[in-house]
């Protein structure tokens, strides 16, 4: 099974120390960052999904973990 765009970015973005959370409230996608994380997962996520149109930045939104899985 092959895996989405949005995937394999919320996947590289985690897997290089990402701490943000997703909130998915009445289909309005947001995120929240409590905790520090890594420069490289930072510089990722400028580079790769901040820079990303609001549907495409959130397609990967919701694939991280959700602040209601705390």
């Amino acid at each position: 099974m092959s895996k989405t765009p949005s995937l394999e970015l919320a996947e590289e973005y985690i897997r290089l120390g990402g701490r943000r959370r997703s909130k998915i409230d009445d289909n309005i996608v947001s995120t929240r960052l409590w905790e520090e994380e890594t420069p490289e997962a930072q510089a990722f996520w400028r580079q790769h999904i901040e820079s990303l149109d609001e549907k495409h930045r959130q397609q990967v939104e919701v694939h991280l973990p959700s602040i209601s899985d705390v």
